[in-house]
């Protein structure tokens, strides 16, 4: 995969609506990190993909963890003494506290308000919460719907059930040349949260669809879970060959309008942290680098230290810092066709830089070969364009000294990576450079 598939393939026309749209699809699904609103969500993707869905029985111990009973909700309410719904699970899946055991039961105002949530700064909002490992049951609501509330007697019900089950998962792999692999990651279990959730899904799957339709060097695997759990099993499932891990990124939050940020892997200088670091900044465009932490999404599960994997995290605006994070109001407004097109595309370069990278021995190291009678120096794009394929030729036959690689020589020349890739690429076809063994 180089730069130019990767830049063709970022362009494509309306690919940023073609997400947009299978958020859109996805939107109104009640997801949790078991039963059948995610195994809904990972076969709608696995008609975009080969994707394959993987069960983990209800009890299996995935390291310090157990899979929990699997969650399913058809129904909930609150009605008040005139059989109206105050609070109704159809018409947002938020309104109930994910994961709520089933109940049906009568009580008070008194009693009930100490099972709702609200958002008192944000009064039209409805916040998200979970109880996933302690059996609990509540509801969520704007704030301006509890101040509605009247004194009296409500009938409270939640029609799930808590069963023996599975928690699925999705996975895509796409084999290269070489067995070294390419994780990406995304969470896939949350409800109708468009930017934290959907965002992620929705890039990942357009990124595995482009992804095989190129050429590529390195193999890359692409896995839809529910948060934490749902990485953590995947490691325990895996642990023979996540050694093959070469580099990784968890995607989310990729939706919203603002700058890109990208949050290092624990090692801190992977390939990965440097690569996405140079798309960044040759893009011209505002981006934030932070630090990692045990903090945040499920890079803190791959970093772990037992499996240290270079998997960093990319996003735009981190968890937390936008308001409508975990509320009702990340809804399909606040991600846009163009923020996902732009991330898919840095993504597809920085993918680019370490399926292309390499180190390589410049067979003719005795001061520089003559390239203008090799007809190196001329270039069809003009001045500019020829001075910086001559720049990139020197660079790389320079440091081609079996110590440097390529993404190496692109930081230290400051030209773009593509270009370096480029004049590699030349240098082989005229056997003035080869593979360092």
């Amino acid at each position: 995969m180089n730069a130019a598939d990767a830049r063709r393939a970022a362009t494509e026309a309306g690919i940023g609506e073609s997400m947009h749209r299978l958020a859109e699809e996805l939107y109104p699904i009640c997801r949790s990190i078991t039963g059948d609103g995610l195994r809904q969500t990972l076969r709608r993707v696995g008609e975009e993909v080969p994707l394959e869905i993987r069960e983990i029985p209800t009890g299996t111990r995935v390291f310090d963890w157990t899979i929990p009973r699997e969650w399913n909700i058809s129904d909930a309410y609150v009605a008040d003494a005139s059989g109206r719904r105050v609070i109704d699970f159809r018409s947002s899946n938020l309104h109930v506290v994910n994961y709520s055991v089933p109940v049906h039961t009568r009580v008070t105002l008194e009693e009930l308000r100490s099972r709702l949530t609200a958002v008192p700064e944000r009064p039209d909002w409805i916040p998200y919460r979970t109880s996933y490992y302690r059996e609990d049951w509540g509801f969520c609501l704007s704030q301006a719907a509890l101040d509605r509330l009247e004194d009296g007697e409500y009938e409270v019900c939640i029609d799930s059930t808590l069963t023996d089950g599975s928690l699925s998962y999705g996975e895509v792999f796409l084999p290269g040349e070489t067995q070294d692999e390419v994780l990406i990651s995304t969470h896939a279990c949350h409800p109708s949260l468009c930017n934290d959730n959907l965002s992620g899904v929705a890039v990942a799957t357009f990124l595995a669809r482009t992804i095989a339709s190129l050429p590529r060097r390195l193999s890359y695997r692409f896995v839809f879970v529910p948060g934490t759990i749902g990485a953590i099993a995947w490691l325990h499932a895996n642990q023979a060959t996540v050694s093959r891990i070469k580099h990784g990124l968890v995607l989310a939050c990729v939706g919203d309008p603002g700058r890109v940020t990208y949050k290092r892997s624990r090692k801190g200088d992977a390939e990965i942290d440097r690569a996405v670091a140079h798309v960044l900044r040759e893009s011209g465009d505002d981006y934030e680098l932070l630090d990692f932490s045990p903090l945040g999404y499920d890079e803190r599960q791959y970093g772990s230290p037992g499996f240290d994997l270079p998997v960093g995290c990319f996003m735009r605006t981190p968890p937390g810092r936008f308001p409508e994070y975990h509320t009702s109001a990340d809804d399909l407004d606040l991600v846009t066709a163009g923020s996902l097109a732009d991330s898919l595309g840095k993504l597809l370069a920085t993918l680019s830089v370490v399926d292309g990278n390499g180190v390589y021995v410049n067979l003719n190291p005795l001061c520089e070969p003559q390239l203008g009678r090799r007809a190196l120096l001329r270039a069809a794009g003009g001045r500019k364009e020829a001075r910086a394929s001559e720049e990139a030729l020197l660079w790389v036959l320079n440091l081609s000294d079996s110590r440097h690689t390529l993404l190496d020589i692109a930081e230290r020349s400051g030209l773009e990576f593509g270009s370096i890739r480029a004049a590699a690429d030349t240098l082989i076809e005229h056997d003035l450079l080869q593979a360092a063994e």
